[in-house]
């Protein structure tokens, strides 16, 4: 499997990401990727062909490995990172739609920028970014429950025991290299679980800032109003009080400002 749009996916949301979302695009790269591509998919190569069962019944072996092993580990992790890396283009292309935006108002108004900086995350990409964090996180718990569901937990035993049809009876199956699986299976788990640390740290980060930028504005606005209540203009109090898009850009808030406020005849 050709894992390049991964990397270049990665490269793309680095340049938007705070310090918990870097360490977690290292973590998802090197110690994820890099080591499901070099060397998981080698160790499980052999997994169907050297699964023995000491039984010459027809059948029986498909059935006890079908029934141990519903889904291999591998597709399982392939299908895990292709689930927790998709969120992260929701941040990409809200980004790019700015940029779109910012390109066609910039083309119609003389050169004007509607967005001082496209990939800031305030306004709606701030929570694009708490939504992708959210399902990143989401997405590794739910795979790491289903892995612990379907093989009853994160250990690989030697020997598996199965009287499944049509075995005459109970037979033994073993497990090939099951020590060297059982080392990359519990260093996956770990590694999928640094990655929702470092998103619920993420998350918190992104809560606490906003809550401290909120308490800061609403302290500003409270000095404002006391400042413009023992003044005889009421219009300063006014402009004072606009609400705009707290990504455009100082040119544009200026042109707003100015729009707002009424002509006289």
């Amino acid at each position: 499997m050709n894992w390049n749009w991964l990397q270049a996916l990665i490269s793309g949301v680095s340049n938007y990401s705070t310090v918990f979302g870097r360490v977690w695009l290292s973590v998802v790269f090197i110690f994820r990727v890099m080591v499901f591509v070099v060397a998981a998919q080698r160790v499980w190569a052999d997994e169907r062909k050297d699964f023995e069962c000491n039984t010459r019944q027809p059948g029986c072996t498909n059935v006890c490995y079908d029934h141990f092993f519903p889904i291999s580990h591998i597709s399982l992790w392939a299908l895990q990172l292709i689930f927790v890396t998709c969120p992260s283009l929701m941040v990409v292309a809200h980004v790019k739609y700015r940029q779109m935006k910012d390109l066609k108002y910039t083309t119609t108004h003389e050169g004007k920028h509607m967005y001082a900086r496209p990939g800031k995350k305030r306004g709606g990409l701030w929570w694009t970014y708490l939504v992708s964090l959210i399902l990143k996180a989401s997405f590794d718990g739910a795979f790491l429950y289903i892995l612990y569901y379907i093989h009853e937990g994160f250990n690989l035993p030697r020997l598996l025991k199965c009287s499944m049809d049509p075995c005459p009876n109970i037979v033994d199956c073993y497990v090939s290299r099951p020590t060297e699986k059982k080392i990359f299976t519990l260093f996956m788990v770990v590694s999928s679980a640094v990655c929702i640390l470092m998103c619920i740290f993420e998350m918190f980060y992104f809560i606490c800032k906003k809550v401290k930028k909120r308490i800061i504005d609403k302290i500003d606005e409270e000095t404002r109003e006391l400042k413009s209540s023992s003044t005889p203009h009421s219009r300063h109090k006014s402009r004072s009080s606009l609400r705009v898009d707290p990504t455009v850009s100082n040119q544009n808030l200026n042109n707003i400002k100015t729009e707002e406020t009424p002509t006289t005849k």
